[in-house]
């Protein structure tokens, strides 16, 4: 069974993630899981959407570069050594695997340059803040 996921390729500025997602959102195009990758310059954007190929016609009538692909979703094991168990086995056939990410629930990891700030700024909104232990506890 194979999933299509697009990539989005972006300048490496504020605002180019947000553009994307509003766009999708106002589409009713709802991001089922997503991933981004960068250099100084570019990103690239990787989702998982309920409607690729409206989000493909999307996107690119908003002038991004976007390129469709075929991969897998696996639900894993919730236990230890459940991700290197399925790993082990595409890795022991000698297929690479390129990259990997997770579509857990509605958790999102940001990575942003100043993490206080961000933490700040998002603690008076309607936006529930994850907490190590809460992870850990998974």
């Amino acid at each position: 069974m194979k999933v299509k996921q697009l990539s989005v390729f972006i300048e490496n500025k504020a605002g180019r993630v947000s553009e994307v997602t509003e766009l999708l959102g106002g589409a009713a195009i709802n991001i089922r899981g997503f991933a981004v990758s960068d250099t100084a310059e570019y990103g690239i954007l990787r989702l998982i959407v309920d409607k690729p190929d409206e989000a493909l016609e999307v996107l690119k009538g908003a002038g991004f570069t976007v390129k469709p692909s075929e991969v897998i979703c696996i639900d894993l094991p919730d236990q230890p050594g459940g991700l290197a168990g399925v790993l082990k086995i595409v890795a022991d056939a000698g297929v690479n695997i390129e990259y990997v990410y997770s579509l857990v629930a509605t958790y999102v990891v940001l990575n942003v340059a100043d993490v206080d700030r961000a933490v700040g700024l998002l603690a008076d909104q309607p936006v529930r803040l994850v907490s190590q232990e809460e992870i850990s506890r998974f």
